[in-house]
């Protein structure tokens, strides 16, 4: 279903591990993925593929939606006798007849480089094809996730470092980030008016900077980047003054917390599903590039470019112990494990790319 040379085998026994009994609950149900040639719907893909051939008394059935204006068809592969892989936007053309079981809601634009070009999209898959979605769920009975963003939280107060579920956020309306940031907070309002008026299961996944193996060299995330710059020989560019900070979560600890709320997510949650530790700066994470790479790195400071939008959070830090409590969720593989790991894939693969 999925190239091996995106997804690694051991990425996929550790996440296979870590989920709980209530897996087994997947036998014969039908789900329904939108966005899934993306990168995280690829992971779900690959967790499907997985328990329909390790774990389950029998197959679950996909249905995968994907428009491809920012992902290739290319990388999904073959979707086998489990499923099936139509072209479509959510926001106009027909969707797959149900019923389904569960609903995933993993389709949006997430890299500021591609939200920056394709405003007007962001928005209305964040919103149309989030209330289009959710009416499916609804006529299916279904149980409804809900991909959001931390960036819902915009630039926290200080005081709300780490931040919890029910912060409200600190969000400007206007500006080069509002088409995203905004567009996730209506899909929340909308899964909110669907949970409590209507009576869908409806689970919202906040999630914090997810990273690992199978992110494209261009979705031009720091991430990405920084193997970018070093698969080219190229000094790590780092923006502004480096002092804006972030947690970083590996792709496996991640998967592990988006399936443990498919399974267990109490009715009308919302989870943040991120590793609160460490926070770092762009500065900090440079150098821990520069202690697992396996050539030398070196780095510079330079402007923004005029595709990123203005307006970074300065701040990205999740309380995660609802998710602890509820779920189980515990995230374990540290920053330095996590950047080795997506070092040894991404520099073979993107010095290929690049020749």
């Amino acid at each position: 279903m999925i190239s091996s040379d995106l997804i690694l085998d051991s990425d996929l026994d550790d996440i296979i591990g870590g989920l709980p009994r209530e897996v087994e609950s997947l036998a014969g149900k039908r789900i329904l993925i939108a966005g899934g040639a993306g990168f995280l719907g690829r992971y779900f893909l690959a967790i499907f593929k997985r328990l329909n051939e390790e774990v389950l008394a029998s197959p679950c059935k996909l249905s995968i939606l994907d428009n491809f204006r920012v992902a290739d068809k290319a990388l999904v592969g073959d979707i086998g006798e489990w499923g099936e892989l139509l072209h479509a936007d959510i926001c106009r053309d027909e969707l797959p007849e149900g019923p389904f079981d569960w609903v995933i809601h993993a389709a949006g634009i997430a890299s500021p480089y591609y939200y920056r070009a394709y405003p007007l999209e962001t928005l209305e898959v964040a919103t149309v094809g989030t209330e289009r979605l959710l009416r499916a769920a609804q006529a299916a009975s279904a149980r409804f996730i809900y991909f959001s963003s931390s960036e819902i939280y915009g630039d926290p107060d200080p005081a709300h470092v780490p931040t919890k579920e029910s912060y409200r956020g600190n969000v400007s309306t206007l500006g080069p980030r509002a088409c995203y940031d905004e567009g996730k907070r209506v899909g929340e309002t909308y899964c909110y008016i669907f949970h409590d008026y209507f009576g869908v299961h409806t689970n919202i996944i906040r999630p914090f900077n997810v990273y690992g193996p199978g992110m494209q060299r261009s979705d031009y995330r720091v991430m990405p980047n920084f193997a970018a710059q070093i698969a080219a020989d190229k000094p790590l560019m780092i923006y502004g003054d480096g002092r804006q900070t972030r947690t970083f979560c590996f792709v496996a600890d991640a998967m592990i917390g988006f399936m443990r709320v498919l399974l267990k997510g109490v009715p009308g949650e919302t989870y943040n599903i991120g590793n609160p530790n460490p926070e770092v700066s762009m500065n900090e994470l440079a150098d821990a590039f520069e202690r697992v790479s396996p050539v030398p790195v070196r780095t510079q400071t330079t402007e923004y470019p005029d595709s990123y939008p203005a307006d970074e959070p300065m701040r990205r830090c999740p309380d995660i112990r609802k998710a602890e409590l509820q779920l189980g969720f515990e995230p374990k593989i540290g920053l330095d494990e996590g950047v080795n790991r997506f070092l040894t894939w991404a520099i073979p693969r993107y010095q290929a790319e690049l020749g």
